[in-house]
């Protein structure tokens, strides 16, 4: 992680100062690193540059982590899939397994290769007017962010997507987050092969609970990291506690007369902000000022089935076909 952030930085517990003992750096880096609240004594790690402030008190899955390591262990003790995942030409798969692949890939380091596997994937998996909405708020975003100076701060980056766009295309200092440090251990290999690496920090952290001090971040940014955030509870109260300006978010909406979609949404307890009225609703409680922005619609389908692993899909929504409405939310803190 970047110097730049001890300042950004306190106890996301008590919210009181810490103190750092930095045992490894690098120029502008910190490689390995202690910070102790002076309050409470909370011990937050810097490992491997990533650094680490989740607290205990909060439930989470890592599910990026359970995905790597247990398709990795199942290829192991079952050669025969390894041979039909990684063996042939990669066009020969299905979409949803060409995704698995590029899993694999990207553990072992295949970088390039992980990336045109993924790449096929993604032409594969989902409609035309799907992909062109997408594709169009990552645009927004990019365009909107090159009139903000300062460092941006990404919320539940996964693997990177909308980070790598900024990164390449803005050449911004940016700040990759996420509850996973599974995940963020991948990132910071991939963003060092690409080049990227000295643009970046890594944080470790839930979204409930940020180890950010009061309107310590200009700027903030999500690519569908919003219905990700499992029971989110006051989940905008401590954005909005930390964002001093602009919170752009990528996202989706769900038709609210959508039941079989509905019964799964309900289940993972991702509704809040999933459908509009709702997610609109948790933002404006708090007092943000929100605009939605470049709204388009696209059909969504479920995603294939692997033809190797029974039943395994790339995406668990929809299980039925569906319309979405795309935007972007634009929430001010004024």
């Amino acid at each position: 992680m970047k110097k730049y952030l001890v300042e950004m930085l306190e106890c996301p517990i008590c919210h009181q100062k810490l103190n750092w003992k930095i045992e490894t750096e690098n120029k502008d880096e910190i490689e390995q690193a202690e910070a102790i609240c002076s309050s409470c004594d909370a011990s937050y790690p810097v490992i491997d540059g990533i650094g680490i402030f989740l607290t205990p008190d909060l439930p989470r899955k890592d599910l990026w982590g359970e995905v790597d390591s247990e398709l990795s262990l199942y290829l192991k003790s079952h050669p025969e899939h390894e041979k039909k995942l990684m063996g042939g030409p990669v066009e020969n798969l299905s979409p949803t397994d060409q995704q698995f692949r590029a899993l694999v890939l990207d553990e072992r380091g295949k970088y390039g290769e992980a990336k045109k596997a993924e790449e096929l994937a993604h032409k594969n998996s989902y409609t035309t007017e799907y992909k062109t909405c997408w594709d169009s708020q990552i645009s927004y975003i990019l365009d909107n962010l090159g009139r903000v100076d300062g460092p941006i701060v990404d919320l539940a980056s996964g693997r990177c997507y909308l980070v790598e766009k900024i990164a390449s295309q803005l050449n911004r200092q940016l700040v990759a987050t996420d509850f996973s440090p599974s995940v963020l251990r991948r990132d910071r290999k991939y963003f060092q092969y690409l080049g990227l690496d000295h643009l970046l920090s890594f944080l470790a952290f839930d979204a409930r609970k940020t180890p950010f001090r009061n309107e310590a971040i200009e700027i903030m940014t999500t690519n569908l990291g919003l219905p990700n955030i499992e029971e989110p509870g006051e989940l905008m109260k401590e954005i909005k506690r930390i964002v001093k300006g602009t919170f752009l978010a990528v996202s989706h909406f769900f038709p609210v007369k959508d039941d079989q979609n509905y019964e799964l949404i309900k289940e993972a307890g991702i509704e809040a902000f999933v459908y509009k009225e709702s997610a609109m609703s948790h933002l404006a409680e708090v007092g943000w000022h929100t605009k939605i922005e470049n709204v388009c619609l696209a059909k969504a389908l479920p995603t294939p089935e692997s033809k190797i692993f029974d039943g395994a899909r790339a995406d668990g929504l929809p299980v039925v076909p569906t319309q979405l409405e795309w935007c972007t939310i634009r929430a001010e803190n004024k």
